[in-house]
C-alpha cells in the first residue's frame, strides 16, 4: 500500500502499515532531512525524526487499522521540523494577560515599568557599578542605591534587599530571634503560597514559635502573658491573602510597639504586598502603608518588590539601622541576596515614586489597579469591534464584571471592570481558551458561566490587536 494512503481497515493490516513507516536514515537522506541536519545538527534532527515516527506508530496501533494513514517522508520531516523549531523557542515567553488578575503569579506578577526595562537595557550591556564605591574605588554594599531610595521613600533609617519576601521574613527572624521565641498571633500563621507557611519559615530560621490568642481574636494581654526571658521578637504578619470577618479582634500595631518598648523587645511587621502609596482614594482599601508602619514604631518592616510596589521579584527589609545591619551580616544573607538585574530594575521602579502624580502612566501595576471605569468600557467596546472584524463568526459582547488584584494583595477587593464575552460557533469555552493559549503570543483568559472572558484591565497597549488576531486564528484552528 503506498504511503499517504488510507488502508482498507482491519487489525490484521497493522503490521503491514507499521512496516511502511519511513526509516530514520531514509528521512535524513532526503533533501529536507539534509536541511534539518544543516540547521539543527545531525543528532537533534535524527532524534526529532525518530520521535515523529514513534508518534505515528502509536497512532497506527491505536487505530487498529480503521481509517489509519501512514505518513510519508515529507510529512515526517515536516513534523520533525516543527518539533525542532518548538524546542528552540524560549519557554519563558511574553504572554497576553486578559484574565483581569493584575498581579498574576502564574504570569510573572507585576509588569515591569518602561523605566525598569530601559535601565536593564542601558545599564547591563557591559559591566555594572554593583559593589564598588565610585568615589574611592573601594568595595561597598551592592544595594547602596536602592537603600538610599528606600530611606527616602519610607522614612526608614536603613534598608536592604533579598530575593523575595519569604527570604526577607526568614532573614529577619534568623538575625534577630534565632534561638529565642518569636511571639505571633495564631490568626496570623498564614500560608503564603506554594505551601510556604509562617511556622515552617520560622522553624527554618532557628526562631521558636510562640503563638498566642485564637484564630479570630487576639488581645494585647495575650502577648504580654507570653513575654519572658526567652522572647526575642514580636512579629505581626499582615494576612494579605485572606480575611476573617465577624467576631474578630486583633492588636493594633501601635499597642504592640508600646508593649515591645516596655519590655525592650523589637517588633517586626511583615506586610507582604508592600504598598508605598495609598490606594484608598481609588476605592482599594485594606493594604497598610510601609511608611505608616515605620512611623508607628515598627523596628523592622518587610514587603515584596513585585506586588503592589510594581517592580521585580524582591524582598525588602527596612527599619532600624542596627537591625538591618544584623540581617545583612547574617550568614544566610549572601545566599538570599539579589543579582544586579533585580537591583537595577528595583532602583528604576523606586525612582518613579518620587513623582506620585505620574504613577498611573509610569507604573503599569498602579495604572491597571486604578484604571477609569468609563475608559475600560470604551476599551472593551473597541476590542469587541476589532474581534468581530477579524473573526466575523465570533460572538464578542461587552459585559460588566470584576477584576482581581491578585497574589494575595487586597484579597477581598473586587474591582469593577469591563470584559468581552467571547464565543465561537461549535467551539466550547475550554477548547477556545486552549486555542488562545496555544497561539503566538499565548493569550490567557478566564472562564465564567461557560463563557470565555477577555478583561481589558490587564491588556497592555497594542495587545488588543494581538487578541483579535489570536481569536481569528482560533476560529480556523482544527480541534486538537
Amino acid at each position: 500500500m503506498p504511503r499517504g494512503k488510507g488502508p482498507s481497515g482491519g487489525e490484521a493490516e497493522i503490521g503491514e502499515l507499521l512496516r511502511q513507516l519511513p526509516r530514520v536514515d531514509e528521512s535524513l537522506e532526503a533533501a529536507e532531512g539534509a536541511g534539518l541536519v544543516a540547521r539543527f545538527g545531525r543528532e537533534p534532527a535524527a532524534d526529532a525524526i525518530r520521535r515523529e515516527i514513534d508518534a505515528a506508530r502509536v497512532t497506527l496501533r491505536a487505530s487498529r487499522g480503521n481509517g489509519a494513514r501512514v505518513p510519508d517522508v515529507a510529512e515526517v520531516l515536516a513534523g520533525a521540523r516543527r518539533r525542532l523549531e518548538s524546542a528552540r523557542k524560549p519557554r519563558l515567553c511574553r504572554v497576553v494577560n486578559a484574565t483581569g488578575v493584575v498581579l498574576h503569579t502564574g504570569l510573572g506578577r507585576a509588569v515591569l515599568p518602561e523605566a525598569a526595562l530601559a535601565a536593564l537595557a542601558s545599564e547591563l550591556p557591559g559591566y555594572c557599578l554593583l559593589e564598588t564605591d565610585r568615589e574611592s574605588g573601594d568595595r561597598g554594599e551592592r544595594e547602596f542605591a536602592v537603600r538610599d531610595l528606600l530611606r527616602e521613600l519610607t522614612g526608614a533609617e536603613s534598608g536592604t534587599v533579598v530575593n523575595n519576601n519569604a527570604a526577607a521574613t526568614m532573614i529577619m527572624l534568623a538575625a534577630v530571634s534565632r534561638g529565642k521565641e518569636t511571639i505571633v498571633s495564631r490568626g496570623q500563621l498564614v500560608e503564603i503560597g506554594g505551601s510556604f507557611r509562617i511556622p515552617e519559615v520560622m522553624a527554618e530560621s532557628g526562631a521558636r514559635l510562640r503563638e498566642v490568642g485564637a484564630t479570630n481574636r487576639t488581645h494585647l494581654k495575650d502577648y504580654e502573658k507570653a513575654i519572658g526571658p526567652e522572647t526575642g521578637l514580636l512579629l505581626r504578619v499582615h494576612t494579605s491573602n485572606y480575611r476573617i470577618e465577624g467576631f474578630t479582634s486583633d492588636v493594633p500595631l501601635a499597642d504592640l510597639v508600646a508593649l515591645g518598648r516596655k519590655h525592650g523587645i523589637p517588633v517586626a511587621d511583615d506586610l507582604g504586598s508592600g504598598a508605598l502609596v495609598d490606594l484608598a482614594p481609588y476605592g482599594l482599601k485594606g493594604e497598610p502603608l510601609v511608611r505608616e508602619s515605620l512611623a508607628t514604631g515598627a523596628d523592622l518592616v518587610s514587603f515584596s518588590g513585585d506586588k503592589l510596589l510594581g517592580g521585580p521579584q524582591a524582598g525588602v527589609i527596612v527599619g532600624r539601622a542596627d537591625l538591618v545591619a544584623k540581617a545583612r551580616g547574617h550568614p544566610l544573607f549572601r545566599a538570599m541576596r539579589p543579582g544586579k538585574m533585580t537591583l537595577v530594575a528595583l532602583e528604576a521602579t523606586l525612582r518613579l515614586y518620587r513623582d506620585p502624580d505620574r504613577l498611573q502612566e509610569a507604573l503599569p501595576v498602579f495604572g491597571m489597579l486604578t484604571a477609569d471605569r468609563k475608559a475600560l468600557r470604551r476599551r472593551a467596546s473597541a476590542l469587541a469591534r476589532r474581534i468581530r472584524a477579524a473573526a466575523p463568526d465570533a460572538s464578542a459582547e461587552v459585559a460588566d464584571d470584576v477584576s482581581s488584584p491578585g497574589s494575595g494583595s487586597l484579597p477581598t477587593v473586587e474591582i469593577p471592570t469591563s470584559v468581552v464575552r467571547l464565543a465561537l460557533p461549535c467551539v466550547g469555552a475550554d477548547e477556545l481558551a486552549r486555542r488562545l493559549r496555544a497561539g503566538e503570543p499565548p493569550v490567557f483568559t478566564r472562564r465564567k458561566d461557560e463563557a470565555v472572558l477577555l478583561d481589558v484591565r490587564t491588556l497592555r497597549p497594542g495587545e488588543d490587536r494581538e487578541v483579535a488576531a489570536a481569536v481569528a486564528a482560533a476560529a480556523t484552528t482544527p480541534r486538537a
